[in-house]
């Protein structure tokens, strides 16, 4: 293909590479077609790509795609504009299948960069190891069908770095088609996310180490030939210009032209990047996931939350092949200098993330970019090792009779199946996990981790949400139509994409946006939910599935989502009277709904509350003793649980229960919001404080604290609401230079001004 394939055309490591990169493209090409649709495809990636389109076609006149839902200004999201103008073009009707097929001829381009890398690195074999490797890595696989963000970033990012090994192994000759790969490669992952900038630290750092490698052959050469150092630095200095010339053009070149698809950046190329890159280094939405058995938020997740996550999800022959790789690969000068760059591109980025706390989650597809480096190191480890069996046997070999060269000449044929064998065998786990849960590769969990049985509760499975096209897709084929007419309706977390589903029978049926733990308020026929964002208590409990669960979308056994049929609309009544106060008629409905299921969450809860408006809170804790059984870290109920010990005149018992909840949740507001009241009453005003300090730690200030804040502040003495304001922005002002938010509390500041 490039040139060190003609060296190797008798070799046939070299055509085995051949055939496994087209077998892998044709499969993951079929593979994907049967994807569901990932969490961003819908809601962000489509919208934002059909605005950056009408952005171009209206001449600037449409700016929508500037500031859509905040953030998407940020992102190049060229993969997402080139699909959709594909789409439109040819007028595709299935466009998420398009896409998705997109997405995995560049997963596969990652998949054969990897291979390339380890080729060049390691020959033909760590090139085979790294692809199958690479291939059967589930959580990277997974994820190529229909990740329009992180497989893309990773493919241009691992493309770039194939292209600074060519380009330094064959400067100052360096071939077209290298130039073209970087070109394209550090374009393309800017054009997917200004991080792509990362690629010009790689190729700094590797021209760095390349001069001072070249300047220690330089003085070597001279003390060995005896020359002066003047010869040499003419040819020497000319040498470094064309170096450095050629690489800043290079990267010139590919900085702008990956602007080229963003208007955001294209309207200020320097400025706006730059804001993009700040932007998204201190990336302010956190969501809460489920990490080592409990919910966390995204921005207060531990330290080792990406590398652990990593090292539980990959294959343990990549494990191996890493430490094969630090054992082997470092012992020749000339690998050593390959080896430290690979390693760095794939340390560094975990290390950044770790070293500047960035707010991740998702499992470690933030990092997915590192994953691919990692994998062409541990293909370049195996082979290190066959390498090192080879030159063992060899040494054996010499010296013995001619009647046993026959016999000799046999051991490198066995070494080379035996080596083949003993890697699949290493990834008989991945091989099972992904033909049997296809298209659900991404939930993986490999065996040290004790596999996804054990990850159940622990930490995300179907975090993307891929599960919501099965799971519509069933309802779709199994809903009896309403004998009225009317529309099923489908409720679900996740909107945008059971509407895609939805899409060709809308007459039939129609989506509604349905919260978990609030489920059974509103109006629904079927209810289609990942366990996302569920408490692993309630997973692990008696009462998960609910009874009116119909189907279940499984990994190995254990549920990434379900399918509920609503079996009573009571609750649902019993709110809307709740709501209107008719607190006797929404007691009376909420013993039905629980008389047809005794757990039900969301009817336990609302009894409670109608106990507690009734001032009868030893009933309400009935109620939510029942619940807490269940679900006994919920902050919904312990808030009710609160309110019940405060109808007791149990203030201490009630701040006690408070304090619970803001620790298992510190960014519930409404706890902080219950304790601020109470001290109030008490005209405790520094314990007040302390919990108003608390809620602007975590950035949950919103209009019902800040009234708060006003009735404290009349308390201290100040009358003046323009004061208490200032007051109030000076506190949150020092709280962001407490957490080194030094740019928020400047805005906050000129605010004041």
């Amino acid at each position: 293909m490039f040139g060190f394939f003609a060296k190797n055309k008798d070799n046939v490591w070299c055509w085995a590479f051949v055939a496994l990169a087209v077998i892998m493209l044709f499969a993951m090409i079929l593979m994907s077609k049967t994807a569901g649709n990932s969490g961003d495809e819908d809601g962000f990636q489509i919208p934002q790509a059909k605005n950056v389109i009408n952005y171009y076609k209206t001449d600037g006149q449409d700016t929508t795609c500037l500031n859509f839902k905040d953030v998407m200004q940020y992102y190049g999201s060229s993969f997402d504009v080139v699909a959709e103008f594909f789409n439109s073009t040819f007028h595709i009707e299935d466009i998420s299948k398009s896409r998705h097929i997109f997405n995995s001829i560049l997963g596969w381009l990652a998949i054969l960069a990897v291979g390339l890398i380890a080729y060049q690195l390691g020959g033909a074999r760590a090139g085979v190891f790294a692809l199958l490797l690479m291939f059967l890595s589930p959580r990277f696989l997974g994820h190529s069908f229909n990740n329009p963000k992180d497989i893309p970033f990773a493919a241009g990012v691992i493309c770039a770095i194939l292209g600074m090994i060519l380009f330094f192994k064959q400067f100052p000759k360096v071939k077209w088609y290298t130039y073209l790969i970087l070109l394209l490669s550090i374009a393309f992952s800017i054009s997917v996310r200004i991080g792509g900038l990362i690629l010009f630290g790689y190729f700094g750092l590797l021209g760095l180490m390349f001069l001072i490698r070249l300047f220690a052959q330089r003085r070597q050469a001279s003390k060995m030939n005896s020359k002066s150092k003047q010869a040499t630095q003419p040819s020497l200095a000319k040498y470094i210009l064309k170096l450095v010339l050629s690489a800043v053009a290079v990267c010139v070149v590919a900085y702008f032209a990956g602007l080229l698809l963003w208007p955001y950046a294209m309207q200020a190329p320097i400025k706006n990047p730059i804001e993009a890159f700040k932007a998204m280094s201190a990336f302010s939405t956190s969501i809460r996931q489920l990490f080592e058995g409990t919910i966390q938020w995204s921005d207060m997740l531990p330290w080792y939350y990406t590398p652990k996550y990593i090292f539980i999800t990959i294959p343990i022959a990549v494990i191996l092949g890493l430490v094969l790789f630090f054992i082997y690969c470092w012992r020749k000068k000339e690998d050593r200098f390959w080896a430290f760059f690979v390693f760095f591109t794939f340390f560094f980025p975990v290390f950044w993330i770790i070293y500047t706390h960035a707010n991740v989650y998702g499992g470690w597809r933030h990092a997915m970019f590192a994953y691919p480096p990692m994998v062409a190191a541990a293909g370049w480890g195996f082979d290190a090792l066959v390498r090192k069996i080879e030159e063992k046997l060899a040494a054996r070999a010499v010296g013995k009779d001619q009647s046993t060269e026959p016999k000799a000449q046999a051991k490198p044929l066995i070494v080379n199946v035996a080596s083949v064998v003993v890697l699949l065998l290493l990834l008989v786990g991945p091989i099972r996990h992904i033909i049997a849960n296809h298209p659900y590769e991404y939930v993986y969990f490999n065996e040290l981790s004790g596999g996804v049985k054990k990850a159940f509760g622990n930490y995300e499975l179907d975090y993307y949400y891929h599960s919501t096209r099965e799971a519509t897709e069933w309802v779709m084929a199994n809903a009896e139509p309403k004998p009225d007419g009317s529309q099923t309706i489908v409720g679900t977390w996740h909107t945008a994409s059971v509407s895609y589903f939805l899409r060709n029978d809308t007459a039939r049926f129609k989506p509604a946006f349905l919260r978990w733990y609030e489920r059974d308020n509103s109006d629904w026929d079927y209810a289609v939910f990942t366990i996302t964002g569920i408490n692993p208590e309630y997973l692990r409990s008696k009462a998960f599935p609910p009874k009116n669960t119909v189907k279940t979308i499984e990994v190995d056994g254990v549920p990434i989502a379900i399918v509920l049929k609503r079996q009573e609309k009571f609750s649902h009544e019993a709110f809307k009277l709740k709501n209107a106060n008719n607190l006797d008629s929404a007691a009376t409905l909420y013993h039905q709904a629980l008389a047809v299921d005794p757990d039900n969450y969301v009817s336990l809860l609302g009894l409670s509350e109608v106990m507690v408006r009734f001032n009868r809170p030893d009933s309400a804790q009935y109620y939510l003793n029942k619940a807490f059984a269940f679900e006994p870290n919920s902050e919904g109920l312990k808030l009710m649980y609160a309110y019940s010990l405060l109808g007791q005149q149990k203030e201490d018992e009630a701040l006690s229960t408070l304090r619970q909840i803001s620790k298992y949740n510190p960014k519930y507001s409404q706890a902080y919001q219950l304790a601020i009241r109470i001290y109030l009453q008490r005209n405790d005003l520094v314990s007040a404080k302390k919990e108003f300090l608390k809620i602007m730690d975590v950035d949950r200030m919103d209009d019902a604290t800040t009234q708060l804040w006003l009735l404290y502040e009349s308390k201290t003495g100040v009358t003046n609401e323009q004061q208490a304001y200032r007051n109030l922005y000076n506190e949150m002002i020092k709280s962001l230079e407490r957490r080194g938010k030094q740019s928020d509390a400047e805005k906050l500041r000129q605010q004041l001004k």
